[in-house]
């Protein structure tokens, strides 16, 4: 397990919680990071990107982008996508670091993490667009003014949600051409990003609840309240899992929730 306190990021025994290494990271951050192929990738608040060894925390490479990378990247086929708040985009070796392509200026804004799918990277931008760029070139393919939270892919559909005060709520695309499929519309600003699992969505918006959608139609399962839940919910076993903080959870809580909805406990 590999997390952030600030100014390191420690590698813990999953099982136990022992610690097995940490690196300092002078300039901090928020990046969650991405793990691939042995290595840990992870950006700082001085707009650096570090791969290091996952088994030692030794340094691999260190690449600049020059402003504050915030949020996780992603790694496939050999390739690590990162956004930057300089508003750019970049592919890198995640071997080596080397910069592969570099995309047009999306504006001065930072990226959620973004999803990558049959030769496709999809994010978000907090200009409020969500882009689709060939994974190989950097290359616009298409643009949706709608998008804020960190994109799910699956089946052919890409799922983002957004934080427009006049029209917040889940979105649904055809991942090929942009098009609108279905919304679902929220009372509170979405910024939890989508999980997708077994033909549902589920996420957490600023209307303090915990909501499950059926993926195709856009049809509502279940829902229940759980606080302000920001973070992007975990599925695994039968059960979802999401953090939450203020509401009526002052202290913040994670909650589980055994399938269709019923809340088990908080911690």
């Amino acid at each position: 397990m590999y997390l952030f306190i600030n100014p390191y990021l420690y590698a813990l025994d999953a099982a136990t919680g022992a610690l097995i290494w940490e690196y300092p990271v002078d300039n901090g951050g928020d990046s969650s990071p991405a793990v691939a192929n042995g290595s840990v990738y992870f950006g700082d608040s001085f707009g650096n990107v570090y791969a290091l060894s996952a088994d030692t925390g030794a340094l691999n490479w260190k690449f600049e982008t020059g402003a504050f990378v915030e949020n996780s990247p992603a790694v496939s086929n050999g390739t690590l996508y990162v956004g930057s708040a300089n508003g750019y985009f970049y592919a890198l070796d995640a071997g080596t670091g080397a910069l592969l392509w570099k995309s047009i200026d999306f504006g001065p804004v930072g990226f959620p993490a973004p999803a990558v799918a049959n030769g496709v990277v999809y994010l978000s931008s907090g200009n409020g667009n969500l882009y689709a760029v060939d994974a190989g070139t950097g290359s616009l393919l298409w643009q949706y003014n709608g998008g804020y939270s960190a994109p799910a892919v699956a089946k052919g559909i890409v799922y983002v949600g957004s934080v427009d005060p006049q029209n917040p709520g889940l979105y649904a695309l055809d991942a090929g051409t942009g098009t609108l499929l279905w919304k679902y519309p929220t009372t509170g600003a979405f910024i939890s990003g989508p999980t997708v699992a077994n033909g549902v969505v589920y996420f957490g918006s600023g209307d303090g609840n915990v909501q499950a959608l059926d993926a195709s139609t856009g049809a509502l399962l279940w829902k229940s309240p759980a606080g302000d839940t920001s973070s992007s919910p975990a599925v695994a076993d039968g059960v979802v899992y999401v953090g939450s903080v203020g509401g009526f959870d002052p202290n913040g809580y994670l909650y589980a929730f055994h399938l269709p909805g019923q809340v088990t406990r908080p911690r």
